[in-house]
């Protein structure tokens, strides 16, 4: 059976693809290699002082989002969310944390890295900035979580310092923007047709994939 794809778009510093990582973690338990995820990456938080002093700019700013974040994290207790995210860290952009990790996907893609090393690295760069609090819009941050999660930096930095990663996150933004992607996270499924994004539910995410799965081959429309 030809597994199901999906493109996964998110940003890292995104609290709902942060919360949506365990429901990630779940389907891919569930479904093995019935599902195959692509994950690239939009940019919400291309310019957090921007954003800030515009979508947030009557809603208290940082002190604002922080608030709201502190909300958002109150509906998920299984999930830890440092309550000072925001406040006396504000990492300026989550363009830096993205290419680091597009250069581990490209070194895995290569098959010089165990399968699972970028979800992995990716991971603990979210939990290093949501639990820990720790400004990985920095580089030296980006090293220091990388070094902790396993990763040789010697063979992350010549494919940061060679253009392909940027190569690489250049293209995620144009098939953002080409795809239409609202918002982080994103998950596209059957050829584009299908798009959820946001705060999506594990059973709903479940759901469109057995659809697909059921209606193979994949010229078929799904009902979803």
């Amino acid at each position: 059976m030809t597994p199901v794809p999906i493109i996964y778009f998110s940003d890292v510093l995104c609290i709902w693809a942060y919360i949506a990582e365990r429901r990630v973690k779940a389907l891919k338990e569930a479904f093995g290699d019935q599902v195959q995820f692509e994950h690239r990456f939009c940019s919400v938080f291309g310019d957090t002082e921007r954003k800030m002093a515009t979508a947030w700019r009557d809603r208290g700013g940082y002190t604002g989002f922080n608030a709201h974040l502190r909300e958002v994290a109150s509906k998920f207790p299984d999930i830890p969310v440092n309550p000072d995210l925001w406040l006396d860290v504000k990492p300026a952009s989550s363009s830096g944390p993205h290419l680091f990790l597009k250069a581990v996907q490209l070194d895995e893609a290569s098959g010089q890295l165990a399968p699972g090393t970028t979800d992995r690295a990716l991971l603990a760069m979210r939990e290093a900035f949501f639990q820990e609090a720790r400004d990985i819009g920095q580089w030296q941050v980006q090293c220091e979580v990388g070094r902790q999660a396993g990763l040789d930096l010697a063979r992350i930095e010549p494919l940061i310092h060679n253009g392909r990663a940027f190569a690489a996150l250049a293209s995620d933004y144009e098939a953002a923007s080409t795809m239409n992607i609202q918002g982080s996270p994103s998950f596209v499924l059957n050829e584009g047709r299908q798009k959820l994004y946001g705060n999506v539910g594990y059973r709903i995410l479940e759901a469109n994939i057995q659809e697909l799965l059921r209606t193979q081959p994949a010229d078929q429309a799904s009902w979803c």
